[in-house]
């Protein structure tokens, strides 16, 4: 079963300075368990969790579903199935 990947970097660190990893099939369960920061800066970026979430459901989903750049924070996000 797939995992739904949440990764922040930090300016052009290669390793993720946070890394979230939540189950598929608990998915809808666990949302609440995104931390806030990362709900945020989805938001934030006009990525809708629910439709991330809706992807992440979808068994032909793998690989980056989304990747934020915030150029003020020198920071990234990236959302995968894998």
């Amino acid at each position: 079963m797939a995992d739904l990947k949440i990764r922040v970097y930090k300016g052009a660190a290669t390793d993720p300075s946070t890394t979230v990893k939540i189950p598929v099939r608990v998915l809808r369960i666990a949302k609440s368990l995104i931390p806030g920061q990362a709900k945020r800066e989805l938001e934030e970026q006009g990525i809708d969790v629910e439709a991330i979430i809706a992807a992440a459901e979808n068994p032909e989903a793998h690989g980056v579903l989304a990747e934020v750049q915030d150029h003020e924070q020198d920071q990234r996000t990236v959302i995968s199935v894998e």
